[in-house]
């Protein structure tokens, strides 16, 4: 991945790609002792199966081997001299499905793929620094992304659903990294304001928690017994400690009470955790 990124001027070629594989099995193909490493797919066809081995389901069945030299180096001038006037993302979507499609090597094509599309990001960004991982993105949304592929690779030429289903996951990458700078700088801010707060392990342990999960894992709040489950405490100690956090401005109540007080991360006059 720094190879495909920080590099990403560089021409891409067979013999790139082909070491990328290499690197994904380092201690050789191990218990696929058949996986030929660093070198092209052998001449067995090379299909995507699923269901009975009496009744298969084939997905998809790459170009057959004779083809794969060509085909692959028609792909790699491609993206060498892409068309004037192509929008660097479009490109992107365009190079991870071809390449894909080819499916050039015995195994590592999706991890390989996901590299090469990388550099083409990349190189529409003019940027080697990444904040966001359109991997992570397309690994949340597998099944949805193998049903694109399929819907693709079996259909006509016409590629714009793929492209807005790949377009539409990348935007859902930057706005998950935008969320996690945001989580990153609402935290550094509350630990700064509180540098001089005296706090416990335990209460330092369960506000980081809260800080680290922005919300998501205590969208009601914490109570005491949340809290004695987090800390390993007894319930008397989580209610004193909660009520300190209070008192430090760690911690702000949730309207409603009752029974169980429920408490969330004070992060500002206008920000609540």
């Amino acid at each position: 991945m720094l190879q495909s990124t920080h590099q990403f001027d560089e021409p891409l070629s067979r013999e790139q790609l082909c070491l990328w594989q290499s690197m994904l099995f380092v201690q050789g193909p191990g218990v696929l002792g058949n996986v030929r490493v660093g070198e092209l797919r052998g001449d067995h066809p090379m299909q995507v199966v699923s269901g009975r081995l009496d009744r298969p389901n084939v997905h998809f069945e790459a170009p057959p081997r004779g083809q794969l030299k060509a085909e692959l180096d028609a792909f790699i001038t491609w993206f060498n001299q892409p068309p004037q006037g192509l929008d660097g993302l479009v490109r992107a979507g365009i190079t991870h499905l071809w390449l894909i499609t080819l499916h050039p090597f015995d195994d590592g094509n999706g991890r390989v793929t996901r590299a090469v599309t990388d550099r083409a990001l990349a190189q529409a960004e003019r940027q080697s620094v990444r904040f966001y991982s359109l991997s992570a993105a397309i690994m949340a949304r597998r099944h949805a992304y193998y049903d694109h592929l399929e819907s693709a690779q079996k259909g006509s030429l016409d590629i714009t659903p793929w492209l807005l289903w790949f377009l539409d996951t990348l935007k859902e990458a930057l706005e998950q990294a935008l969320l996690r700078i945001d989580r990153v700088l609402m935290k550094a801010t509350f630990w700064q304001r509180h540098a001089t707060t005296v706090l416990n392990e335990r209460q330092i342990k369960v506000l980081n928690r809260l800080l680290d999960t922005a919300g998501e894992e205590f969208a009601q709040g914490i109570n005491a017994r949340k809290y004695q489950s987090l800390a390993k405490v007894s319930k008397a100690t989580a209610t004193r400690d909660l009520s300190e956090l209070l008192e430090k401005g760690c911690l702000s109540k949730l309207p409603g009470g009752g029974r169980s007080t429920r408490y969330t991360v004070l992060l500002g006059r206008t920000l609540d955790l």
